[in-house]
């Protein structure tokens, strides 16, 4: 009774809108499908339950699991800016960086379901909003932008078919820019947390 209880409707809709401009799946197409040319299939089920897996880690533990480690938010989030900066690097000079293995399971969790969406910047959020939502909200709302991340992933070949491959590399260029950029806002961002310069 309790947790319906704390369940407010306005809440779990900001919350989500919040995760879904974070997470960006829609934004992340084209790299998934860069991935996807190179590795096969990607797999909608293993990729969300491994997001959905270290979303609900990091919620309940994220904080204990650096600290007991040494690090800090601002040093993990400096790595994660790395990783986006090389996949942004890669598919605007159409050069491979992360090494392909030919296993589908492997690209559906590094980097689809870490970094690209439960990345540095969508485990940060959730250390936000959980010292200013319920507990309950938030995780109403992870499951919610889980499920959208499930359905765009499941109809991946029938966006490519729509998309084309000519229009499958242009986005590959400009999404490849936009993830240079927010590779370097977020590495400049907490360069500064980490050192002030």
């Amino acid at each position: 009774m309790e947790i319906i209880e704390n369940i407010n409707l306005k809440d779990i809709i900001t919350i989500s809108l919040i995760l879904f401009a974070v997470i960006d799946i829609l934004g992340s197409i084209p790299v998934i499908l860069d991935l996807k040319a190179k590795t096969g299939p990607i797999d909608a089920k293993l990729t969300t339950l491994v997001s959905g897996f270290i979303m609900f880690m990091f919620l309940f533990i994220g904080n204990q699991i650096l600290k007991l480690i040494g690090l800090d938010v601002a040093s993990f989030s400096v790595a994660g800016a790395i990783v986006i900066f090389l996949l942004g690097l890669e598919m605007v000079l159409n050069r491979d960086i992360f090494k392909s293995h030919g296993d589908p399971k492997t690209s559906s969790i590094i980097p689809i379901a870490f970094p690209i969406i439960a990345g540095a910047g969508t485990l940060t959020t959730l250390l936000a909003l959980r010292a200013e939502y319920h507990l309950t909200n938030i995780i109403i709302s992870i499951l919610i932008n889980l499920l959208f991340v499930y359905v765009v992933i499941l109809f991946l070949p029938k966006i490519e078919k729509t998309i084309g491959d000519g229009g499958i590399e242009v986005l590959r260029r400009v999404f490849g820019i936009i993830l240079l950029a927010i590779a370097v806002k977020l590495f400049t961002k907490n360069l500064y947390l980490l050192f002030g310069v």
